[in-house]
């Protein structure tokens, strides 16, 4: 179905998802030819529209307690219905700390594990965990998704759910195999400016939707050369051993959404450029003594990486990644329009959005977003806008998501975000590193909906609904 310039998304999925039926008759571009999707195993099946099991309290169980994973804690541990009961560290001092925390903030104790790289085990073990939230190094997602999947949990991945292609494949089978769900923990598509983007899109205002821009531009080159921030460097360690773009889907995942990717779109191809890089040797060079065991290590992640990726519908989506350049932060988040567009991170008012839409706006100057984004802020925000800003980082948004989460889960629903999304959104990281061996040239994008990106759904622009009361 071709988006149709000032008619309402709401109204066209109205009617047929009400009931959680599925829209049809989604047309598409011709694209490029897809890599084949593996085989469903017999009586495998698709996890789109599956809504949770209805849970009275949701009860978390967190493996990693760095600094996201600690914090995090705290943020499950205020939201209405849920409880944190169990708590896992391979260093099991910080298991026991968060522990400690919790009861010292009046919070009930969770069990504690770690001392091991397999404590996590003992966690998954437990019958009392409904939902697992993951905050670990990368390299380590895939394999504690995949297990806490198996051990029967619904899972939440810190960024990004896994790095390689079959590892991502393996989580969408798992979830199907076991009908449990698994998520990314992407906080920034819950951000107030861009679920306003959102609505704006599926609303018209912006007209047929070509192309949008967004990325993940954080100078983290002081943190990178912390000897106790990123815990043994893993963070830094990456630069050393990949070329690809690492961390896209902060910028990705918005625009996604607002084009319906899975839901009506989906990507085809992608190309990848980047630059030398200089940074992280830079930095080095100038602020780092000889002594530091980082002299011995030589970067090859460039410092921007910029994924060029086509989809279906013929829109074009630009994400980027730069950590390593002395820059103030930015996502950019930015979407285009046949009638308008709407920048973030480069206007003057207090949203730090700018917009141009027709017939509004004429005489080729901006306005600010103030007023866009009052009209069109998202049901979420309206609802605990200030309980946010009290109890979650990152402007609220880290409480937003996690909010969201447990009213899902405890009220039966449909995630907003599912291992399709999930998958799409971090595959740029190893078809960034295949394209860029050979010479950016394009690489197909796998379809992990084996082909019900077709249908039009609901996601993050979700309907207005409640907490159920807490007993």
């Amino acid at each position: 179905m071709t988006q149709l310039s000032g008619i309402s998304r709401r109204l066209l999925l109205g009617g047929a998802l009400a009931s959680g039926a599925l829209a049809t008759g989604v047309g598409s571009a011709p694209t490029a030819a897809a890599l084949p999707a593996p085989r469903r195993r017999p009586g495998q099946k698709s996890m789109i529209n599956v809504p949770f099991e209805t849970y009275r309290t949701v009860r978390v169980g967190v493996i990693g307690l760095g600094n996201r994973g600690s914090g995090m804690t705290t943020g499950w541990s205020v939201v209405p219905g849920c409880t944190v009961t169990a708590v896992c560290d391979i260093r099991a001092d910080r298991a026991k700390r968060t522990a400690d925390q919790l009861v010292a903030q009046g919070k009930p104790r969770p069990a504690d594990f770690g001392g091991t790289a397999d404590s996590y085990e003992q966690l998954l073990r437990r019958d009392d965990i409904d939902l697992v939230y993951i905050a670990t190094p990368w390299e380590f997602h895939h394999e504690q998704g995949r297990a806490a999947l198996l051990a029967g949990k619904h899972v939440i991945v810190e960024l990004p759910i896994a790095t390689e292609l079959h590892e991502l494949w393996d989580l969408v089978d798992t979830s199907e195999r076991t009908r449990r769900h698994l998520m990314l923990s992407e906080n920034c598509s819950y951000g107030r400016n861009e679920l306003a983007m959102l609505k704006m899109a599926h609303e018209g205002m912006f007209g047929d939707i070509t192309n949008g821009h967004g990325g993940y531009l954080h100078d983290l080159r002081q943190l990178l050369f912390s000897d106790t921030y990123y815990t043994d460097a893993w963070r830094r360690r990456w630069h050393t051993r990949s070329t690809a773009s690492f961390y896209p889907m902060h910028g990705l995942a918005p625009i996604a959404a607002a084009m319906d990717i899975n839901r009506g779109d989906r990507m085809t191809t992608l190309r990848a450029t980047a630059t030398a890089p200089k940074g992280l040797a830079d930095y080095r060079e100038r602020f780092v003594p000889r002594s530091h065991p980082s002299w011995k290590e030589t970067y090859v992640n460039g410092d921007l990486v910029t994924c060029l990726i086509d989809t279906a519908k013929g829109r074009v989506i630009r994400a980027e990644h730069d950590v390593s350049s002395p820059r103030p932060y930015s996502r950019i988040n930015s979407l285009a329009g046949s009638r308008g567009i709407f920048e973030d991170y480069a206007g003057t008012s207090s949203t730090g959005g700018r917009v141009y839409v027709e017939p509004d706006h004429s005489g080729h100057s901006w306005r600010d977003f103030d007023t866009f984004r009052k009209e069109f802020d998202h049901w979420l925000w309206k609802k605990i806008g200030d309980d946010a800003a009290n109890n979650g980082g990152h402007g609220g948004m880290d409480y937003v998501l996690q909010w969201r989460t447990v009213q899902l889960m405890r009220a039966g629903l449909v995630p907003d975000i599912d291992v399709y999304d999930s998958a799409a959104w971090c595959s740029p990281i190893p078809l960034s590193v295949t394209s860029l061996a050979a010479d950016g040239r394009p690489v197909d994008v796998p379809d992990f909906t084996r082909g019900a990106w077709v249908n039009l759904r609901l996601g993050l622009d979700s309907r207005v609904s409640e907490m159920p009361p807490v007993a």
